[in-house]
C-alpha cells in the first residue's frame, strides 16, 4: 500500500474559508509560548487551550480558550478555531487529540503522545526498534514484584505515567527498598530500570514531516540537578562523533518506527564502558542507551533560538502546517542554563542588567507571575566565537545569579 498522499501546506494569510490560518495548541506553558512567537512571526493566528487565565502562552495568543484538555465545549472551540492543532505538553490526554483529529490535523498524533506517555510502552516500543535502553522489568502487582531478577537490582524504580522532571522517581538497592519503593508509589504500575555507570546525558531534537522528511539539531549534552535541567552544552565535540551518530540513527530510528510528524526529543544515557575481565588493563568503550521520548519542543533545545537559523519552535510550526523542513545550522556554540524559581530573590528581581552586560547573553522570560522553588521561570543563552569564550562568559553569568558553578 502507497503512503497517503501529505495534504497540502497550509500557508500563512488567509485559508480558503476566508479565515487568517490558525494554528492551535494544546497547553499553556512556556513550550506553547514559544511555539505562539515563532508562528506568529510566520504570519500564522494562533489559539491556546489552558485553564489558567494567567497561561504563558495564553497571554500572548490571538486565542485563549479556558478549558480543561477533555472539556468537549471547548475541544470543540479550539478545532473551530484552528486550522491545524499541536500540543506543548506529553500529559494531554489522548484522548483529547483523538477527538480534536476527528476534524483537524493533529501533530503529533495520538498514537505518539500515548506511547510516550507510558514508559511500558515506551520501552516496548525502544525495544521494537531495536535501540538499547536499560535493562528493565514491568511492575504492576505483586506478583511481578516477587519475580524481579536480582540482576536489576540496584535500580530505580518509576511510574508509568505522569512522571517528569525527577518526579515519580526512587533509587532502590535490594528488594526489600523495592517493595517499600512501589508501596510508596501507591503500588500504580511501574516501570524498573537497573542503575547503570552513567557517564553523561545528552538528547536529540528532530523534526519530521507528513512526507517521512527528518531533520535534526546538534545534540545536546545536558546536565540534571535534582531530577531537573540546570544546562545544556552545544558545540562541535561535546561528544564524540561516534556517540553523536548512534543518537542520531537511533532518534531517527524510533520517529520513524512512530510514523511520527512534528518536533521529537530523545533523550540518552552515555554508560561508562566497563574494564575488561582479561589480564590486560583495557575499558570498553563507552556507550548510549536510550531514556525516554518528549513527543514536543524540549527544554534542552531551547538555545536554538539564539544558536541556530532554525529553532525547534520554527520546526514545529513547519513540520504541523507541511512546510519544508529545512536542515538547522548552528552558527555559534551555546550554552542554556535553565532559570529556576530558586534564584528570584524574596523582593524584586535577578540583576539581570548585569548579566546582560556579559556579551553574548540572552534572556528568555515566561511571563510566569510566581517564582517557586523548581518551577522553570526562564532560561539564558550564552553563545560566542569559541568554546571557551562561551563557558567563561556562563560561568560569570551563573556566578552573578548565584546558579551553582557549573561542573558536571
Amino acid at each position: 500500500m502507497k503512503p497517503a498522499k501529505p495534504p497540502k501546506p497550509l500557508l500563512p494569510g488567509r485559508g480558503v474559508d476566508g479565515r487568517p490560518v490558525t494554528l492551535g495548541v494544546m497547553g499553556g506553558g512556556q513550550l506553547g509560548r514559544m511555539f505562539v512567537h515563532a508562528a506568529q512571526a510566520m504570519g500564522y493566528a494562533t489559539a491556546v487551550l489552558d485553564l489558567d487565565p494567567q497561561s504563558p502562552a495564553g497571554l500572548v495568543s490571538h486565542h485563549h480558550i479556558q478549558t480543561s484538555y477533555l472539556d468537549e465545549v471547548g475541544l470543540a472551540q479550539l478545532a473551530a478555531t484552528s486550522h491545524a492543532i499541536t500540543t506543548e505538553f506529553e500529559n494531554v490526554p489522548a484522548a483529547a487529540l483523538l477527538a480534536l483529529a476527528r476534524t483537524r490535523p493533529v501533530a503529533p498524533a495520538a498514537s505518539a503522545v500515548s506511547i510516550a506517555q507510558d514508559r511500558a510502552a515506551e520501552k516496548a516500543h525502544f525495544v521494537r526498534c531495536g535501540v538499547p535502553c536499560a535493562p528493565f522489568a514491568v511492575l504492576e502487582n505483586a506478583t511481578q514484584l516477587a519475580q524481579v531478577d536480582a540482576n536489576l537490582l540496584p535500580g530505580v524504580l518509576k511510574t508509568s505515567r505522569m512522571g517528569y522532571d525527577g518526579k515519580g522517581q526512587v533509587r532502590v538497592k535490594n528488594r526489600a527498598e523495592l517493595a517499600k519503593a512501589w508501596a510508596q508509589l501507591k503500588r500504580v504500575p511501574c516501570v524498573f530500570e537497573k542503575m547503570l555507570a552513567l557517564k553523561a546525558e545528552c538528547s536529540v531534537i528532530l523534526a519530521r514531516g507528513a512526507d517521512g522528511a527528518c531533520v535534526n539539531l546538534p545534540l545536546q549534552v545536558n546536565t540534571h540537578r535534582d531530577g531537573i535541567l540546570a544546562f545544556s552544552e552545544v558545540y562541535k565535540g561535546n561528544m564524540p562523533d561516534v556517540l553523536v551518530k548512534q543518537a542520531l540513527l537511533a532518534a531517527k530510528s524510533i520517529a520513524n518506527e512512530l510514523v511520527y510528524v512534528g518536533v521529537l526529543c530523545v533523550e540518552f544515557f552515555v554508560i561508562s564502558g566497563e574494564s575488561s575481565q582479561s589480564g590486560a588493563a583495557k575499558k570498553a568503550p563507552d556507550r548510549l542507551i536510550v531514556n525516554e521520548i518528549a513527543p514536543r519542543p524540549h527544554n534542552s533545545g531551547h538555545y536554538s533560538l539564539d544558536a541556530c537559523d532554525v529553532s525547534q519552535f520554527e520546526l514545529q510550526v513547519r513540520a504541523m502546517a507541511g512546510l519544508p523542513l529545512t536542515q538547522p545550522r548552528q552558527h555559534s556554540p551555546a550554552i542554556m542554563l535553565n532559570l529556576l524559581g530558586d534564584i528570584w530573590p524574596k523582593t524584586g528581581e535577578p540583576k539581570w542588567d548585569k548579566v546582560l552586560a556579559l556579551p553574548g547573553t540572552h534572556l528568555h522570560l515566561y511571563g510566569k507571575t510566581e517564582a517557586r522553588a523548581g518551577r522553570k521561570m526562564g532560561h539564558l543563552t550564552i553563545t560566542g566565537k569559541t568554546v571557551g569564550k562561551v563557558q567563561a562568559t556562563a560561568a560569570l553569568a551563573a556566578k552573578l545569579l548565584g546558579i551553582a558553578p557549573l561542573a558536571h
